[in-house]
């Protein structure tokens, strides 16, 4: 009896360990503070798979938000600090029509028109952007795949946003005069998480 109790509680504790640690939780440095970030595997799996890649691969390291638009959104993840863009790998498939809206804190997918085209570029919404949400398997309805959400450090994504900008690099505005740097994007781990 003692036994099975004991097994069923360390099962019971193994399911909410598990429950509690299933979306990745990612930390990403920049030059005005660290903003955490909870990634939703569950509703964009290919998106998340594409992402955490590219954070394992280190490859944001030293990139720049290289297009701030207040009260819409940050976008980075692309150039360097000399706005060199960065090699990619190929696109990942739009997933959009995941449930998942485009609101306040949200993180999804940049890309060009085409809606399959997404690669390594993000954006953080600052602002609730419906009109970046599916509505259609269309050119123009596809939407913005979001894959997560900022859990801690929004004061750091509206400091951003608040950026005086213009003109620099290969860009005539929108770029934020003072460089924000992506210092870093890591996986925090379970010992991260409980802290």
């Amino acid at each position: 009896m003692r036994l099975t109790q004991f097994l069923a509680a360390a099962l019971l504790a193994f399911w909410s360990i598990t429950a509690h640690t299933a979306n990745p939780q990612i930390l990403m440095k920049t030059n005005l503070g660290s903003v955490t970030l909870e990634l939703y595997p569950e509703e964009a799996p290919k998106t998340v798979e594409n992402f955490l890649r590219y954070v394992e691969d280190g490859f944001y390291k030293n990139t720049i938000f290289h297009r701030v638009i207040a009260n819409f959104m940050i976008q980075g993840g692309g150039f360097d600090t000399t706005f060199h863009e960065k090699a990619t790998r190929g696109p990942v498939k739009n997933e959009a029509n995941n449930g998942l809206k485009n609101e306040v804190g949200t993180i999804a997918m940049a890309r060009t028109s085409d809606p399959h085209s997404a690669t390594a570029q993000f954006f953080i919404n600052i602002k609730n952007n419906e009109f970046l949400n599916y509505t259609a398997a269309t050119p123009r309805g596809y939407g913005y795949t979001v894959f997560g959400k900022v859990t801690d450090g929004m004061n750091i994504v509206h400091q951003i946003a608040r950026t005086p900008t213009g003109s620099g690099g290969p860009f005539p505005g929108d770029v934020p005069r003072t460089m924000i740097i992506i210092e870093n994007i890591s996986v925090l781990n379970t010992e991260d998480n409980s802290q």
